[in-house]
């Protein structure tokens, strides 16, 4: 095509050659960017390949990405190379653990042949796991895989009823636990992990020092292919915890094809090579940092770098010493770098891309520009979900979408991803009034995003939730536009430009977004309402300047003429209960303690609406008390004018 540009406007004598195809060059990268060409021919090409490639595993029988880590580990071009890099010291990350594919190969294997002798482990057996960011995360996780059988990823800041929950709603026999964290199991828990009227009991197992070293002294076991047999793409592969607006967690049942994108979708496009060094802060049980971390690196078969937390002082000190290539990102974390005092690592890095979702447009050039990383790669999905986005952006023209969607794309996929007007009061897609079908949305028209399933076989692209079928059926969308048609519901609201970018704009209904975590206002609602000083409690997410996402608020109606002002004891009781019974990113930042009874709609639902709008700005609540939980502090302190302005400024640390 170039040279056929070239060629007609050599062709007027009065455009000289050397004008002639610059401007033919300029031509097609103009054609490119306006139409997105390229975008659109990797991606369709990409996802013809990788379409090909699950199809023969699945035929093979071999979908259970375990066979993809075995592969580097008994191949002699890649055995040597490092598959796990554990920083052991936040402070000093040169002082590592390591772990070469052949290493990790072996110690997987130990601990498969400890899970089938010593705990019986079975073919697709569900086993719970809850651990912080550590190597035997992993073991366990790879030596489940390799016996056939499904890990259940527990969050590891759950505690009390949540956590009892998502560890009975998995159905596992088996916990096995973090030392660091065994403070989890305590008397409530206990009971609730029982055989008294909950089912059969839970056996936990602490994985201790001493434990975990009669397992190294075992000899490996590698379970015959049987052992993986029978499984499809469909299958589940593991469970992962999301919240939802239906209260506490739900375990998403995520497929094969999850790990597999992970495996061999991903790193084309993050051009992974087997020298990249792959750096996450994330925590392991999320799928970003299991999916699109851990499974991204058997691609290329190159080296996992996993950091036991997230801290902006010592981030980028991480990833210089231990030789990070690409880092792994949420929003939330990129706000906090650019913040961050000045350190000398901040450029002196191997860093070539960043990797994530949730960066914030005004953030976005600023993390790129201070720390030197030249290309940013924004993904969007959600576990459960069946499709997903994501650009590529070196040059400012993707800055802050969160996908692209060019004129072939929209041509051959157009139907793949639709977003539908969207009716606020309801929380529910628009219907025409006389055809009762739904109204896509015009061209940077708002709207929530569905994807289409095959109402014949809704598991071949979304598994649902598992054990609630409930919640899975909130998912589902029927009679959208034609009779008999089916949809995902994302829950999420965006709209696209006339460049076929895609841009997030925010969350339908009662989950809102903190700290890269859904947060349930049921889940916080039911445990401040627990309280016997609190006779109502509407939770709500509230928007903050210099803050990503909503931070929790709840407005309180106090039982027995209660009062907060004149109460330090009950304010630090009321923070000690929240923190006992909530996730750290759930517990509520600030409380306004109503002066009128809570307003409810005719469905006796609380009005969250006006409360949200007026956020918490001391001058817009209507003379109501405000109280805010600082970092550290151990009791609710009143929140007025003086510390608006704080936080309106930045001073503010939440």
């Amino acid at each position: 095509m170039a040279r056929s540009i070239a060629s007609a406007l050599g062709e007027h004598q009065d455009i000289p050659r050397a004008v002639a195809v610059p401007a033919a060059a300029a031509s097609l990268a103009y054609i490119n960017a306006k139409f997105g060409v390229w975008h659109d021919v990797w991606t369709i090409s990409s996802s013809v390949i990788y379409g090909i490639q699950m199809s023969k595993l699945e035929k093979q029988d071999r979908v259970n990405d375990f066979y993809a880590f075995e592969r580097h580990a008994t191949d002699s071009k890649s055995w040597s190379r490092n598959f796990l890099i554990v920083p052991t010291d936040p402070a000093h990350p040169s002082k590592q653990t390591e772990w070469t594919y052949a290493e990790a190969y072996e110690t997987v294997l130990k601990y498969a042949r400890w899970l089938k002798e010593v705990h019986g482990v079975q073919k697709n057996e569900i086993v719970a796991i809850d651990f912080t960011n550590k190597p035997q995360f992993i073991w366990l996780w790879f030596a489940l895989w390799s016996l056939g059988a499904k890990p259940a990823f527990i969050n590891s800041n759950l505690r009390s009823n949540a956590f009892v929950h998502c560890v009975r709603i998995s159905t596992a026999r088996l916990l096995f636990l973090d030392p660091e964290i065994q403070d989890v199991i305590d008397d409530e828990t206990q009971l609730g992990l029982s055989a008294d009227g909950r089912g059969r009991a839970v056996d936990v197992h602490i994985l201790s020092r001493e434990v975990e070293s009669s397992i190294l002294a075992l000899a490996p076991y590698r379970a015959p292919d049987d052992a993986r047999s029978g499984d499809k793409l469909s299958s589940p592969a593991m469970l992962i915890y999301t919240s939802g607006t239906t209260g506490l967690p739900k375990a998403a049942a995520v497929g094969w094809t999850k790990p597999l994108s992970g495996t061999l979708f991903f790193p084309k496009l993050l051009e992974l090579k087997a020298t990249d060094r792959y750096l996450t802060a994330m925590p392991l049980y999320h799928s970003s940092a299991a999916v699109l971390g851990v499974c991204q690196v058997l691609g290329p078969g190159c080296t996992m770098v996993v950091a036991p937390k997230f801290s902006p002082r010592t981030f980028m000190k991480t990833a210089a010493e231990t030789k990070a290539t690409v880092v792994q990102y949420i929003g939330e974390m990129c706000r906090y770098l650019v913040s961050s005092p000045p350190t000398p690592y901040d450029r002196a890095h191997n860093v070539r891309l960043a990797f994530g979702n949730g960066m914030r447009p005004d953030v976005w050039q600023k993390f790129k520009d201070r720390f030197n990383i030249p290309t940013v790669c924004e993904f969007y999905g959600a576990t459960e979900a069946p499709g997903a986005s994501m650009v590529y952006e070196r040059n400012g023209f993707y800055r802050g979408a969160i996908g692209r969607s060019g004129a072939l794309s929209r041509l051959l996929f157009g139907g793949n991803a639709v977003l539908v007007r969207h009716d606020h009061d309801t929380d529910q897609p628009v219907r025409h009034p006389q055809t009762n079908f739904c109204t896509k949305c015009a061209t940077n028209e708002p709207g929530e995003l569905i994807y289409p399933l095959d109402p014949a076989d809704v598991q071949a692209k979304f598994q649902g939730y598992f054990g609630n079928e409930k919640a899975s059926g909130s998912k589902l969308l029927r009679d959208v536009f034609q009779k008999g048609d089916l949809w995902y519901r994302s829950g999420d609201l965006q709209r696209v430009d006339g460049d076929g970018r895609w841009w997030f704009l925010d969350r339908i209904g009662d989950t809102f977004r903190w700290k890269s975590e859904n947060v349930s206002t049921a889940e916080v609602s039911e445990a401040l309402g627990s309280h016997p000083a609190v006779g109502e409690a509407n939770v709500y997410g509230v928007a903050l300047p210099n803050h990503d996402g909503r931070a929790g608020c709840a407005a309180l109606g106090l039982a027995n003429g209660l009062s907060l002002a004149t109460n330090a004891g009950l304010r630090a009781e009321l923070a000690a209960h929240v923190r006992k019974r909530l996730p750290k990113y759930a517990v509520p930042i600030f409380l306004r303690v109503m002066k009128e009874d809570l307003e409810v709609t005719g469905t006796l639902k609380h009005q969250k609406v006006v409360l949200r709008n007026e956020g918490v700005d001391p001058g817009k609540v209507g003379g109501d008390e405000l109280y805010w939980l600082p970092p550290g502090a151990e009791a609710y302190q009143p929140f007025e004018q003086r510390e608006w302005e704080n936080v309106v400024s930045g001073k503010a640390k939440l």
